[in-house]
């Protein structure tokens, strides 16, 4: 019974992935933390994202309404020169690094996303967008170590590299004590046409 309550609905989130080869630079930096705090919960580098909207828990059949506007909305967007930068953390306790480049035209395609997502009649918590990649998560009572690891990453400035894709993502957050396991639902061209859906 709770398979089918837990198959009943999907987390979602909406967002755009840094290519392999920009997520294997910053993997090369964050070698050395990993190492020397192995009891942070480092995020898996494939699940790596810049969450546009997180949407949250939804009915499995309320996902295929994303599709379309989705799908149209990455073709009237064209791809967008971003990089990975410098580091912070959430209350000392969420490790992260941040984003530069064209971030004008990165909010132009939040706000454009989130408006689809609220005609689709999808309600979701509006944050305002800070845009980050989240690496790893210090286990309750550890506050202290991801403040210490973004501050030896705070001169890190990876490559410049174009986000070609929007990925409407689910997550079995809250469904195990296991990690978290992100697979993209979805996936569409930025700028190439409302046809080339995956």
């Amino acid at each position: 019974m709770n398979d089918q309550i837990q198959a009943a609905t999907v987390r979602v989130f909406i967002a755009l992935a840094p290519p392999d080869d920009a997520k294997e630079e910053l993997a090369r930096e964050l070698r050395a933390a990993c190492a020397a705090y192995p009891h942070m919960r480092w995020n898996r580098v494939e699940d790596w994202h810049i969450t546009l909207a997180f949407l949250g828990e939804l009915p499995v059949g309320t996902v295929p309404l994303l599709r379309p506007p989705l799908a149209g909305l990455a073709a009237d967007h064209p791809p967008l020169r971003l990089a990975l930068r410098g580091s912070g953390s959430f209350d000392d306790r969420v490790l992260w690094t941040g984003v530069d480049g064209e971030l004008d035209a990165l909010h132009v395609l939040a706000a454009d996303v989130r408006t689809v997502v609220r005609n689709c009649g999808v309600a979701f918590e509006d944050r305002p967008l800070r845009p980050h990649l989240t690496l790893a998560r210090a286990r309750r009572g550890d506050q202290s170590s991801a403040g210490e690891i973004a501050e030896g990453l705070t001169g890190f400035t990876g490559r410049p590299w174009p986000a070609r894709r929007l990925h409407l993502v689910g997550s079995n957050a809250g469904r195990s004590r296991g990690p978290i396991h992100y697979r993209d639902i979805d996936a569409w061209a930025l700028g190439h046409g409302a046809s080339t859906g995956s």
